[in-house]
């Protein structure tokens, strides 16, 4: 199998920007830690203009800039970004927490601004299992609220799933939940032990192969497109199954074809993987995702260690790197959540 095609050594196809780690949510497995107010060393509204057009030197096709956080919301320089990026030529999504700043008004403006899409999460069918989760009672309802006003707006909508055990039993529900509401996309990430979500519960490798089975059974027409994050074993499911020249992002993980910049500027493979490669402020940032260490040896998984790397699906997969680390310390190491039965000899 050649690896050429899917390698990204040039220019992200995703850019996930933290703009800020305010969020008014306290949720179980937050990745970022978020807290209530900004961090004062958060990367400031030049510097954020600044950050955009040097994104916009990577070249065509541009990447696709994800705003995210915390609460993209919490920034009051927030729609002007929208506005730079679109003008430079820069898609754009948003990730806001559903808090009351999510208003009608808000989704109007997001979408006046140039915003592509949002994405909401949404980790329960009920209010009480989504609450117990994201922390704040009320949260269920106004997502809910968000999202028929997003159809309303003509804003796509994706909706956002954890899949970790506390979930796994509520994903059918979840998954109707999101036809119902009209998603474009449902999204599930797959639990990493990382900031607060090193609290909950992993499922088994045993349950992870069974829920991406399930996932290749569901019906595409009239429902949303299926995407994982931190499981790129779906993508090598589908490319052993059908046409793997139609497999959507074959290849794309941390650190290859992805790309995160936090909130004061650091510059990493995901927001799952906290490894910093450079910061902004004072390194390249094309320079960091085509020359850095740590971004070229991700895109080696040849040297990946394990099952990962003797796998022969490890161009099109490559298992998640940031639960490799979470468990090994070593980004390149095996995934640890990858079930025996999938693993494919070279």
């Amino acid at each position: 199998m050649s690896s050429a095609r899917f390698l990204f050594p040039q220019a992200p196809r995703r850019v996930y920007w933290e703009t800020t780690r305010a969020c008014g949510l306290v949720c179980r497995h937050c990745r970022a830690d978020a807290v209530a107010t900004p961090h004062p060393d958060e990367l400031t509204a030049a510097e954020g203009l600044r950050l955009l057009d040097d994104l916009a030197r990577f070249g065509h096709p541009l990447p696709h800039v994800v705003f995210t956080g915390g609460d993209p919301l919490e920034r009051a320089d927030l729609l002007d970004l929208i506005r730079h990026a679109r003008r430079i030529g820069l898609g754009v999504s948003v990730a806001p927490s559903a808090t009351p700043r999510l208003d009608e008004g808000a989704i109007a403006a997001l979408k006046a601004a140039g915003a592509q899409a949002i994405s909401l999460s949404l980790d329960g069918s009920s209010a009480s299992r989504h609450a117990s989760l994201r922390g704040v009672p009320g949260c269920y309802a106004r997502t809910i609220e968000a999202a028929v006003e997003a159809r309303a707006a003509e804003l796509p909508l994706q909706v956002n799933t954890l899949v970790s055990a506390e979930t796994l039993d509520d994903l059918g529900l979840i998954h109707e939940l999101t036809i119902k509401l009209g998603a474009a996309r449902w999204s599930l990430f797959f639990l990493v032990a990382v900031g607060r979500g090193a609290l909950l519960s992993q499922i088994t490798p045993a349950q992870f192969g069974r829920i991406l089975e399930w996932l290749l059974l569901l019906p595409t027409a009239g429902g949303p497109i299926i995407a994982t994050t931190e499981a790129p074993q779906l993508r090598r499911l589908q490319f052993e199954r059908g046409d793997g020249a139609r497999v959507a992002g074959g290849g794309i993980r941390d650190g290859n074809g992805i790309m995160f910049v936090s909130h004061t500027g650091d510059i990493g493979p995901s927001g799952f993987l906290p490894l910093s490669a450079g910061n902004v402020r004072r390194d390249d940032v094309v320079t960091v995702y085509r020359t850095s260490s740590l971004f070229r040896r991700l895109r080696r998984p040849d040297d990946f260690g394990g099952r990962c790397g003797a796998c022969r699906y490890r161009d099109v997969c490559g298992g998640s790197r940031a639960r490799a680390f979470a468990a090994s310390g070593d980004p390149c190491g095996e995934d640890p959540l990858c079930p025996p039965e999938l693993f494919a000899a070279a």
